[in-house]
């Protein structure tokens, strides 16, 4: 270990005198109080370390040790469930045993040394493994179960597996044998640095999508599992509360929530409401399927830049094993501050708004770390991660690096309008700038498992909307009245899939989340109506008495219906709009 002494001290910056043994990325601590940081910049034998705590009373003179070790993460069983900060300290740990605030320099393990996991090995003595095969498994929760594999690099034959048991994650539990007679002790936990990524086979291309119960992102933009997804927005637009679905009702077995740099009371609201909420998959605590990192604002702004790569870390780990996991970082713009901030203390030549110029880089480096992939193992196993990223732009303005940056990289923009947040219009996701990549690969999966009309109804859907906001620029100017009988049914069909489709109401058990065949259905309520609407016009009905059928207003209460009688509810309500229609056009005849 070398031992440095420190020069200048610059707010998270620290630059050490005497480092010519230490590496770029080793880990050192800091002072008196052992501080954590990081070396990001060498010059000769003086080290740039970034420091992950407050650096308040460190000086000149003061000794800086390095570990020798690149920042790492504990990867073993007690990943799930549990809560911690931007380099995996446990935070209910180190508040049992500091108290509410974060006492400096405090060491406590990732992942505890006392708590005992039972241990099913799948292997036996004399089998041959490679890299990534799965040696045993361990209940995590009721609904992960955690394998344990061989860590990446090593193959060989086992010379001696443990039996069936409880052990801690330091416990021996195989060893195997390398072609060079070299044997290896294996644990339930492993260690991966965090600045790189995990190896795997292949990259695949997503073909199935990511269902999160909100009707504008699965049936309009609809995102792949193992794809990419921006939510840009400005202040007050419903950002965190559409990461915060997506957290709790994707179809992912696995969920890794990133709260980098953003307010307490948010980081609060996850903490609070995840326990109590119910996975609609098994019906267990969405807990049992999450790890949460939560790096809030009044965190030391060092500690956001690692807590993204430390997120992303875990998800690969359990995207080894064959799970389908999910990255919610929440938000980039805030870890980009962290970039320009620390970039500003190195002096390095500023690019864009101050920020560095490898933003761009950086922000690739994270999202391509996303993706459907054939894992590392003898056998075949397949395994999915999904990146989404908040950005907050300055102002909602998107011209600005990060969102650019960002959008330059990610297949599905879901941009946020501060316009239909202010009229109680959630999610507020702005159908007309909007977009997704996937449709065209996710295709064939809507056709064979909902059905070959899911994206004919879609694509018509959003010309409707289109179409409307065509429309809106007429009315304005002359008024509805002088509008034809189609276009002013144009409007009414619009209306009805903003706000009896799109609208939907994250604090109502019924609707906070709807299955992919339960919004084809409903969709296809509102796009019925227009079809026999059309009809009946061109058949000389009245638009306002078609208007002001009951049918009409009940499309506007189908999504109260369960899912248990979605079914039934829907195909009554049809077929009384279909009567009712006729009973219009057939008083029309009438009349005349």
């Amino acid at each position: 270990m070398s031992i440095g002494k420190i020069v200048k001290v610059s707010g998270p910056l620290v630059i050490a005198g005497g480092m010519h043994e230490a590496n770029m990325f080793d880990v050192v601590r800091v002072g008196d109080h052992r501080l954590i940081g990081e070396i990001i910049e060498m010059h000769g034998d003086k080290a740039s370390i970034q420091v992950y705590e407050e650096t308040s009373g460190l000086g000149p003179g003061m000794s800086v040790e390095t570990t020798g070790r690149p920042l790492s993460v504990e990867l073993g069983p007690g990943l799930i469930e549990t809560i911690y900060d931007g380099i995996q300290r446990p935070l209910v740990d180190i508040m049992a045993r500091s108290g509410s605030n974060i006492a400096r320099g405090v060491e406590v393990p990732a992942l505890s040394r006392t708590k005992k996991w039972e241990f099913t090995p799948v292997i036996k003595t004399g089998d041959s493994v490679a890299a990534g095969d799965v040696l045993g498994e361990v209940p995590e929760t009721p609904v992960m179960s955690h394998k344990i594999m061989v860590p990446n690099g090593l193959s060989g034959i086992v010379t001696e597996v443990a039996a069936k048991g409880e052990y801690l994650v330091t416990d021996v539990i195989a060893a195997v044998e390398s072609e060079d007679g070299s044997i290896t002790e294996l644990t339930l936990m492993q260690e991966w640095p965090v600045r790189i990524g995990r190896p795997y086979k292949e990259k695949i291309p997503p073909n199935v999508p990511l269902s999160t119960g909100q009707r504008i992102i699965d049936t309009l933009f609809p995102l792949a599992k193992g794809g990419t997804a921006c939510v840009p927005g400005p202040f007050g637009s419903g950002k965190t509360v559409v990461q915060h679905q997506i957290a709790k009702w994707s179809d992912v077995d696995l969920v890794v929530y990133v709260g980098c740099g953003e307010r307490g009371n948010e980081m609060t609201d996850v903490l609070l409401e995840f326990p109590e909420l119910s996975d609609p998959r098994s019906g267990e605590s969405l807990m049992k399927r999450t790890v949460l990192i939560a790096n809030t604002s009044d965190m030391p702004v060092a500690a956001r830049e690692a807590s993204i790569y430390t997120g992303i870390t875990i998800a690969e780990y359990f995207r080894d094993m064959g799970y389908a996991v999910a990255v919610i970082a929440d938000s980039t713009s805030r870890w980009a501050e962290a970039l320009r901030e620390m970039s500003g203390r190195l002096e390095e030549m500023p690019g864009e708004e101050g920020y560095p110029a490898y933003l761009g880089t950086r922000l690739a480096q994270f999202y391509e770390r996303a993706g459907c992939v054939h894992c590392v193992c003898s056998g075949e196993r397949t395994g999915s991660l999904t990146a989404i990223g908040a950005v907050s732009p300055p102002g909602g303005d998107i011209s600005d690096p990060v969102s650019q940056g960002t959008l330059r990289i990610v297949k599905v923009f879901w941009g946020l309008d501060s316009s239909l947040a202010y009229r109680r219009h959630f999610p507020a996701i702005n159908w007309l700038n909007s977009y997704s990549l996937y449709t065209d690969s996710l295709k064939p999966w809507f056709d064979e498992n909902i059905g070959g009309s899911f994206m004919q109804q879609r694509d018509k859907a959003l010309s409707i909307l289109q179409e409307e906001a065509s429309l809106e620029e007429i009315v304005r100017l002359v008024g509805q009245d002088s509008l034809s009988p189609p276009d002013r049914l144009t409007l009414e069909t619009a209306q009805i899939i903003r706000e009896d489709f799109l609208q939907q109401d994250a604090f109502t058990d019924v609707d906070a989340f709807s299955s992919l065949n339960r919004q084809i259905r409903l969709l296809s309520l509102a796009l019925k109506y227009d079809e026999l609407c059309r009809g009946a016009i061109a058949e000389g009905a009245s638009l306002q008495a078609l208007i002001e059928i009951p049918a009409r207003e009940r499309i506007g209460r189908a999504k109260s219906a369960t899912e248990a009688e979605y079914k039934e509810a829907y195909s009554e309500l049809e077929k009384q709009m279909a009567e009712q229609i006729e009973a219009v056009i057939a008083e029309e005849v009438h009349n005349e």
